[in-house]
């Protein structure tokens, strides 16, 4: 009867395997879960950047409409339906230097 030769393995070497199988069970799906939330922060990115966009158009209408407001024919207009007179004597101009 012949007798096989049984190929024996120290505790490292079958922990050394293991850990590379368990390795190679690991990275495939840390990639997955990582680049997944990658993409779900480029998104939020993505919905942040309109909001701020669509804030910005708000600040632009409303500087405009407060420019719009503080017009002299505006001022002069207003003036008079409330029954006071524009005296342009009487403006004095303050320059920010």
């Amino acid at each position: 009867m012949k007798r096989k030769n049984k190929v024996r393995m120290f505790r490292i070497e079958k922990l050394l395997i293991k850990l590379c199988l368990a390795l190679v069970v690991f990275f495939p799906i840390v990639n997955v879960v990582s680049k997944a939330a990658l993409s779900n922060m480029n998104l939020e990115v993505e919905r942040i950047k309109k909001d701020i966009a669509i804030q910005e158009k708000k600040v632009e209408s409303l500087t405009m409409k407060v420019d719009e407001l503080k017009s002299i024919a505006n001022i002069k207009s207003i003036a008079e339906s409330e029954g006071l007179s524009y005296n342009s004597s009487q403006i004095r101009v303050i320059l920010n230097q």
